[in-house]
């Protein structure tokens, strides 16, 4: 019996290379689907509004380290740059409740959002059910890469991703 053969090449991978890359780059966006399906899910168990996985990422980022946080930090730390979108979500935030605007002497920095009671009441739950159902199927996970070795080559992807962009960016087609 003849075993088939898949042919993996096409416009974006004409060579072994190119298509061990572009499988690269379709599990990254199966992964980024998985992931914000994920967070979207776990939030509607802990909290009944309808926020989305990139709400519930924001909600993270503006409790992480119980500090208050501007519109440009957060986008800082989610690596976004759509700031009308995260405006948009932090807006959102702020009417389900689950954040606030916070005092901010510094008139540079403008306004920052903290967690509100109820806010840390949802993340708390949140942390809890991603302890629960999350972390008892990662760590059944066996391979020999740690979690650790996986972040940073993400995160070293993302450079090259975002360096790759300001290149692009530049090079615009005319007309």
């Amino acid at each position: 019996m003849m075993k088939a053969v898949l042919d993996k090449h096409w416009h974006l991978a004409e060579n072994d290379y190119e298509v061990g890359l572009t499988e690269l780059e379709f599990s990254i966006l199966r992964l980024a689907s998985a992931f914000d399906r994920w967070r979207s899910d776990c939030m509607a168990c802990c909290f009944d509004a309808p926020l989305s996985g990139a709400d519930a990422a924001v909600l993270h980022v503006v409790r992480m380290h119980d500090r208050p946080k501007s519109i440009s930090e957060i986008g800082r730390l989610l690596n976004r740059d759509d700031l009308s979108n995260l405006q948009y979500g932090v807006r959102k935030l702020v009417n389900a409740g689950v954040i606030e605007k916070a005092g901010n002497s510094d008139s540079k920095k403008g306004v920052v959002y903290r967690v509100t009671r109820l806010g840390c009441e949802v993340t708390d739950k949140f942390a809890e059910f991603r302890r629960e159902l999350l972390i008892s199927l990662t760590q059944s996970m066996s391979t020999d890469i740690s979690l650790a070795d996986i972040a940073r080559v993400l995160n070293l992807l993302s450079g090259i991703y975002d360096q790759a962009s300001c290149i692009a960016a530049t090079h615009r087609a005319t007309g």
